[in-house]
């Protein structure tokens, strides 16, 4: 079975490898879908046959809380910047100098604006790869990496080192980026900035199922090893791409500084063009003794530079402020623009962000406005053209009331943002509360989408979440709304109506930190969720606890602390979280009752791996902490249980069965300290 486990592994690599380097497509998605599912079917059944670069890992499921730092083997030093062609006359000059020749070449390569990674190889493995972090060590995020099919799991070619590394950026497509954006404000959700951010936080997520979804890619430019590999850069790019790594086609060799400006004036000219955002032109002497000889800086390398392109600017026409309305209250002022063409889209809108960001612009009606997207995708006003003001215009004014309801709007000391304090009265607060409560991070009832939920709010069926687990197939079959005034009358059919109380139904079994994440308290985002429930394990006890209980936890200082007092001194949310409780939803943990029991684990050790159906990781090692046991990350002959989930490492495996140590699956975990 092993040796059919193997190759299945190799053959699906190679078909990958094929597909996403050589665009050859040797057999039909569906064939590979097959195969693909016989070895995932093959690997659940020999869990300790599974391959390091089994491509099932693209799929991702290994759930992490905390990354581990790692130190880097070679320091990931930044490069020095420039925006002045006359500063890479003199950098050119320095090179000539140092290395006493004017007969050297440059490589130029395109500065890809994302994430840098440090990824390693063992025996053609990928064993891991790790952010750029401070320079000397950065995170382990191996699984998220995996994720990415344009990182090849397993190198091809030949003559390959025992040990290489690479170093490469992480981004997000733009057109992957558009299609997230798109999603997240179908349901209500925070845009992403700009795809450099989203790049960031997507391989920093603890979930890799989450990453596999977000289609990121990867391109590499260096290669690092302690043997003698290559004489240049330009050959080892060439070594690389032949060895199946995600090269950028647009990199070339310069034989002198006016090569290098006349490629910094084509890619100036379009890098609107490419898939991804770039932020300049990277310039590296080619010849690696040369790169010797010219040695680093404390901070960067001599013999690299980095040209920074100017942001893309353009002016036009303010023609109003409106104001938008989150589900928090928070209101955001937009700036309505005459449309205009910059970095190839059209640009009509831009936030002005707060009342600050107004004053500090000093706005005026029908301002000439400077629009720039540089790095990001969505724009931003920069400055004003005062000259072409007009004379006539009046100073724009931020808003002493919500134009949703009129409630007079309050600033909280110490904050930027106006709110909204009408929560029960203001439609947009009311929808958006809901539709993050439903949303894929929090309760994931995925068959109600916001135009269903403002079709109930408009019908008056729901007010808040709780009035979700008290809705009847009769009342939704059939209902006919409008999400809008504009839009065409719609109505629910038999299926859809199905499916809603059923997912409304399911989502009564979700763990406690989603409910406590998906009632939208204000600055209670996933993590602090999470920290809350393993630490008060019920809705009761958060509701309970003082103020000096909740600033004891880890990550809750006192501003969450008073926003989660203050949610729970509101009668309103109390009785909806009455009302979620009577629904029969479970706003506990699973906690022994019995205090003895608490002591189960005491003087045992344990180890978990692997990705968990019930719980996740953290969970169970509160839950081990709580029953009195203690956690280690190694196995030992002092291990007493390895708890082992989904896609744990064959190595853990073969080691417990070699030192005779118990493997506890969930189920069994669980029942031993019921």
């Amino acid at each position: 079975m092993l040796e059919k486990i193997i190759k299945l592994t190799e053959e699906l690599n190679y078909f990958n490898y094929q597909y996403y380097k050589k665009d050859v497509n040797i057999i039909s998605d569906q064939e590979f879908d097959y195969k693909l599912k016989i070895l995932e079917k093959l690997e659940h059944d020999y869990p300790s046959f599974v391959q390091q670069d089994s491509p099932t890992l693209r799929v991702g499921g290994f759930v992490s809380k905390k990354f581990e730092t790692i130190a880097h083997q070679f320091p990931m030093l930044s490069l020095s910047n420039t925006y002045s062609k006359q500063e890479l006359i003199d950098f050119d000059e320095r090179i000539k100098k140092l290395l006493d020749s004017n007969d050297f070449e440059y490589v130029c390569e395109l500065k890809f604006d994302g994430l840098a990674i440090s990824i390693t190889y063992e025996e053609g493995k990928l064993i891991r790869a790790v952010t750029r972090g401070d320079g000397i060590k950065g995170d382990d995020i191996t699984p998220n990496v995996k994720t990415i099919k344009s990182i090849p799991l397993s190198l091809f070619g030949e003559n390959w080192p025992k040990k290489i590394e690479v170093r490469g950026e992480i981004f997000l497509p733009l057109k992957s980026f558009q299609e997230i954006n798109k999603k997240r404000k179908k349901n209500n959700e925070p845009l992403f900035a700009n795809p450099r951010n989203a790049a960031s936080g997507t391989m920093k997520m603890q979930d890799s199922a989450i990453v596999a979804q977000r289609n990121m890619d990867c391109y590499i430019y260096g290669l690092l090893s302690t043997s003698n590999i290559s004489n240049s850069h330009y050959e080892s790019l060439n070594l690389m791409e032949n060895w199946g790594f995600n090269i950028s086609n647009t990199y070339i060799k310069c034989n002198d500084i006016d090569e290098v400006m006349d490629y910094i004036k084509k890619w100036s000219k379009n890098r609107s063009n490419l898939p991804l955002e770039i932020d300049g032109v990277v310039i590296k002497v080619n010849d690696l003794r040369s790169q010797d000889k010219l040695g680093f800086t404390s901070k960067f390398p001599r013999w690299a530079i980095a040209f920074k392109f100017e942001s893309e600017s353009v002016q036009t026409r303010l023609k109003s402020v409106t104001y938008q309305v989150g589900r928090t209250g928070a209101i955001t002022p937009v700036a309505n623009l005459e449309p205009i063409s910059l970095a190839g889209t059209i640009v009509k809108r831009a936030s002005l962000h707060n009342a600050n960001e107004i004053a500090r612009l000093g706005l005026h009606e029908n301002d000439l406005l400077a629009i720039e997207k540089g790095g990001d995708i969505i724009p931003k006003v920069t400055h004003i053209n005062i000259k072409e003001r007009r004379s006539n215009a009046l100073p724009i004014k931020f808003i002493d009331e919500c134009t949703e309801c009129n409630t007079t709007l309050v600033r909280i000391d110490g904050e930027a943002n106006h709110y909204c304090p009408n929560e029960r009265g203001c439609s947009p607060q009311i929808l958006g509360r809901i539709t993050h409560f439903v949303s894929r991070n929090a309760l994931n009832i995925d068959s109600l989408g916001t135009k269903t939920v403002q079709g109930l709010i408009q019908k008056k069926l729901v007010k808040d979440v709780s009035d979700l687990y008290y809705l009847t197939f009769n009342q939704l079959n059939g209902l006919i709304f409008k999400s809008t005034e504009e839009e065409k009358a719609r109505s629910l059919q038999k299926k859809s109506a199905e499916n809603i109380i059923y997912a409304i139904e399911k989502s009564k079994e979700v763990s406690l930190e989603l409910i406590i994440f998906g009632l939208g308290i204000r600055y209670v985002g996933k993590t602090v969720s999470e920290k809350l429930a393993q630490h008060f394990y019920s809705l009761d006890n958060i509701k309970k606890a003082s103020f000096e209980q909740l600033i004891a936890v880890d990550e809750i200082g006192e501003r969450i602390a008073k926003s989660v007092k203050e949610f729970f001194s509101q009668e309103a949310n109390l009785q909806m979280i009455d009302r979620l409780k009577v629904s029969g939803m479970k706003l506990a943990l699973e906690k022994s009752s019995n205090e003895s029991n608490d002591n189960k684990l005491s003087g045992l050790t344990l180890v978990v791996s692997g990705v968990f159906l019930k719980y996740n990781r953290a969970s169970i090692k509160n839950m081990i902490k709580h029953h009195k046991g203690k956690i280690t990350s190694s196995i030992s002959s002092n291990t007493d249980y390895l708890i082992a989930g989904d896609n744990m490492g064959p190595a853990k495996r073969e080691k417990a069965l070699d030192l005779g140590v118990p493997i506890l699956t969930e189920t069994e975990f669980l029942n031993l300290i019921a």
